[in-house]
């Protein structure tokens, strides 16, 4: 007979146990650095900042809303979304933490960094509280520069002007442009 019987081989128990169980723990140790232990990290991240939210912080909410925090209490926060528009929000829904401000004393917000008259005033060469026609009078005066003839358009509406002084220029300027 050209065809030999095959005969079953005892089996070794004690290492292929240890080989069957090496890449499940493998797995789970990628798992670990990879996925928990990073996971981890972010929550207590988040943890910490929400714990150190306080009043004058301008956050985003995980709806999109952008406010300045206004006060805080306890699981509640109260954020200003624009002027005279305030609502309460649930601190755990901060995703974002903008800038930080410093309380004033009185209360309000310290502003980042103190007005200063602005650019088209100086263009014009007048003072902030000027009159229409004081403005028409510097303007006549300035025809051909291309700065005093936008500083112009925006003083002599009120309405513009209005936001001009409330926004100051550099915030002005760019809401214009975008």
């Amino acid at each position: 007979m050209l065809i030999s019987p095959a005969y079953a081989q005892a089996a070794d128990g004690g290492g292929s146990m240890l080989m069957q169980l090496a890449p499940l723990v493998l797995i789970f140790v990628v798992f670990y650095f990879l996925l928990i232990r990073p996971q981890q990290k972010k929550m207590k991240e988040q943890r910490a900042m929400l714990e150190a939210v306080k009043r004058g912080d301008t956050v985003v909410t995980s709806g999109g809303l952008i406010g300045k925090v206004v006060h805080v209490d306890g699981n509640e926060i109260g954020l200003e979304l624009a002027a005279n528009v305030r609502v309460k929000a649930i601190k755990g829904m901060i995703v974002e933490v903008r800038a930080k401000g410093e309380p004033a004393a009185g209360g309000e917000a310290k502003p980042a960094k103190p007005r200063e008259e602005g650019a088209f005033y100086k263009a014009l060469g007048i003072k902030q509280d000027a009159t229409a026609e004081a403005i028409e009078e510097a303007f006549a005066g300035k025809q051909g520069d291309a700065a005093a003839v936008e500083a112009h358009e925006t003083l002599r509406d009120p309405v513009k002007r209005k936001l001009y002084d409330s926004l100051g220029h550099d915030e002005y300027v760019s809401r214009l442009k975008s």
